[in-house]
């Protein structure tokens, strides 16, 4: 197997993560590049669009975040193999990355701008897909999103919900996702109380 490298923001979060934490589990031995934002102006001269993350898989290097997520997934055996929960597990990693694109240029803003675009959001599109994950959740039994078990899917929306609770996104509620979707907010719980994602998160306390 080629050797892998991740590189990608230090912080638990953002489009890297749910890779990361792919990985970790299936116990697939990567290299978890972590850049800081001085690191990333020089980094980002290597890569073919000047952006994070990237996966180099042996000689090539790789972009876009849900392209790797499916790679890991299926190293890792969490992705399915049936094809049809296979589109049930990529349809909801791709409403996931919509939203993310959506709130990724209020990241460029700040003052009065930011607030209005965020305020925009939380109370427009935000529950809108908060709420299709919701019933998307229940449909399938209410603990995972495809194939009756963990899979990338479960992951990408885990770090997504972590982020939107975790106060760090100025003038987006944490208690957004327990108001709009609760039952995202106890899948969240449910998958950082999953062994190997406790494990990998562990790692970074001591």
């Amino acid at each position: 197997m080629p050797q892998l490298k991740l590189s990608y923001f230090d912080f638990h979060g953002g489009r890297a993560e749910p890779v990361r934490l792919a990985l970790a589990i299936g116990g697939v031995a990567f290299e978890d590049h972590r850049l800081d934002y001085a690191a990333f102006g020089e980094f980002r001269k290597s890569t073919p669009f000047g952006q994070v993350p990237t996966l180099q898989v042996g000689d090539e290097m790789v972009t876009q975040s849900d392209a790797m997520l499916r790679y890991a997934g299926k190293l890792a055996g969490l992705y399915p193999a049936d094809p049809f929960q296979a589109l049930l597990c990529d349809e909801v990693t791709y409403v996931v990355e919509e939203a993310s694109v959506k709130l990724g240029p209020t990241f460029r803003m700040t003052g009065d701008a930011q607030k209005e675009a965020r305020l925009a959001l939380v109370n427009g599109s935000m529950p809108v897909y908060l709420a299709w994950l919701q019933k998307q959740l229940l449909a399938r039994g209410g603990e995972y999103f495809a194939d009756n078990r963990l899979t990338v899917a479960d992951l990408k929306v885990f770090v997504d919900v972590r982020g939107l609770n975790s106060g760090r996104l100025d003038h987006v509620p944490t208690d957004l996702v327990e108001k709009v979707a609760p039952a995202l907010k106890a899948h969240m719980q449910r998958v950082a109380g999953t062994p190997a994602v406790a494990a990998y998160y562990a790692r970074f306390k001591a």
